[in-house]
């Protein structure tokens, strides 16, 4: 069973549709002891980083998340999901985040427009589970103000005036910058992935 984080924001409707689609095995919960019990967990964004990390610590489901990766348990962050997963954010002061991820997320410098809005091409820099089958330069929806440094964690990186992290990886935890379940084929591989992973 898969746990969708609800923390009162997240793009779930076109999430879990794309899931009911794969007939994965889903919740959508804001309990924090079914996100923990959960054989896997999805943790949707749209949102600012604060705002998302102060959502989860009133529910109680950022030691949710903590626990579930700890456990070694398949995790996805998509979008501000992902963001929350690094150490801190510059988004509107500063922000701690939960850790999984070395490293700062901060607003474009020199992109040619923000947000960075609409399908971008991604690079594929290392093969992982997550990223099999997609191609060495796939196209996915972006909608985002704040991005990721390019590091060993970043599996696929995309150019919007600067370069930035759009899937990362690190052990079971996993991350798309974009949105998988608004990108197509991509999306679609990508989810397939991370559903056999859960298996």
């Amino acid at each position: 069973m898969i746990a969708v984080v609800d923390y009162g924001g997240g793009n779930l409707g076109s999430l879990t549709s794309a899931l009911a689609r794969r007939r994965a095995e889903f919740v959508v919960t804001s309990d924090p002891l079914e996100v923990a019990r959960a054989d896997a967990a999805i943790l949707p964004g749209d949102g600012a980083f604060g705002a998302t990390m102060d959502a989860l610590r009133e529910r109680g489901l950022d030691g949710a998340v903590r626990s579930t990766i700890d456990a070694g348990k398949p995790f996805l962050g998509i979008c501000v999901g992902m963001q929350v997963l690094y150490e801190r954010s510059d988004e509107f002061g500063e922000h701690a985040g939960l850790g999984a991820f070395a490293g700062v997320v901060s607003r474009f410098v020199s992109a040619p427009r923000i947000p960075h809005m609409g399908w971008n091409q991604l690079d594929v820099l290392r093969d992982h589970p997550f990223v099999r089958g997609l191609g060495a330069q796939p196209y996915a929806y972006f909608l985002h103000s704040y991005r990721a440094p390019v590091d060993a964690q970043t599996l696929a990186a995309t150019e919007h005036g600067e370069r930035f992290a759009a899937i990362v990886a690190r052990d079971n935890v996993m991350a798309t910058q974009f949105h998988p379940e608004k990108s197509q084929a991509t999306g679609a591989i990508l989810l397939d992935n991370f559903i056999a992973l859960c298996l």
